[in-house]
């Protein structure tokens, strides 16, 4: 199957679908326990190219500073990690689920650090969803872009050297961005979510969940005030990253939020979606 995905401007990319995830082939269940026990056997050949099993292993209440939630312990056979989503609302068979896909970053959503914004990141993302009748935050172990807390501070080194972070990241013999969202597509299906709205500056989240067969109706804009030390990494994400950035403070322009439109060839690449 191919999809043509129009995102903010005219540039038309294409995506090749393999097996992708479908919430219509799990039925939607009353409550995230009955989650629990449907996939307590659950044992799958998995999908796409790395044959990703996920299953919901543990749900619990969750009231934080920013409200109250549902938190969801999931197990995968890809990467070995223990991600989980908070969940706020009725998710299960819901479409147009507001969701942020947040990666694990210690140093700034623990330790505070402000050379980056994720914490303010997360924060923002959890108060936004609370206000929501229903959202979902998926929280993926995937620190320093996907190549580990102690690469990541490495990279840290290089740019105190003079490297932006993608160039530290190349120095260190890997790509820009090593995340890999094939576990968070299959999450989303688990939680028989149909479709999403994702709060993101990053088109190549859009790209990566409609690749695995995840309806995304609109990116909603989550754009977080630079301060002194994050200016530059911020302005490398969308100079050298593609990110959605707006640094002179202008408002948002309507084709900033614009629905992501996607033309299905040969079949529904999105399940009936």
């Amino acid at each position: 199957m191919t999809a043509r995905i129009a995102l903010h401007g005219s540039t038309v990319h294409k995506v090749f679908v393999s097996d992708p995830p479908s919430a219509n082939a799990l039925t939607p269940l009353g409550s995230l326990e009955e989650l629990v026990e449907r996939d307590r056997d659950h044992d799958c050949a998995g999908f796409g190219v790395h044959q990703v099993c996920v299953k919901i292993d543990a749900v619990a209440d969750l009231p934080t500073r920013f409200g109250r939630f549902r938190i969801v312990a999931f197990w995968n056979n890809r990467d070995g990690k223990e991600h989980v989503a908070l969940v706020h609302g009725d998710v299960l068979g819901q479409s147009d689920v507001l969701t942020r896909l947040h990666s694990e970053c210690l140093t700034g959503d623990a330790l505070g650090s402000l050379r980056c914004d994720c914490r303010d990141q997360l924060g923002v993302a959890l108060a936004r969803l609370a206000r929501e009748p229903r959202g979902i935050l998926l929280y993926l172990r995937q620190e320093g872009r996907g190549i580990g807390l102690l690469n990541k501070i490495r990279a840290y080194s290089l740019q105190d050297g003079g490297l932006d972070t993608v160039d530290a990241n190349l120095a260190l013999g890997f790509r820009d961005d090593e995340r890999d969202y094939g576990v968070a597509a299959h999450m989303l299906a688990s939680l028989t979510v149909r479709s999403v709205r994702l709060l993101t500056n990053n088109p190549k989240k859009v790209e990566e969940l409609v690749r695995h067969g995840i309806g995304v109706t609109s990116r909603v804009p989550h754009v977080i005030p630079a301060n002194e030390y994050n200016r530059f990494y911020l302005e490398t994400k969308a100079h050298r990253s593609g990110h959605f950035i707006d640094f002179e403070g202008k408002p948002h322009t309507p084709e900033q939020d614009d629905p992501v439109v996607v033309e299905a060839v040969e079949g529904d690449l999105l399940g009936g979606r």
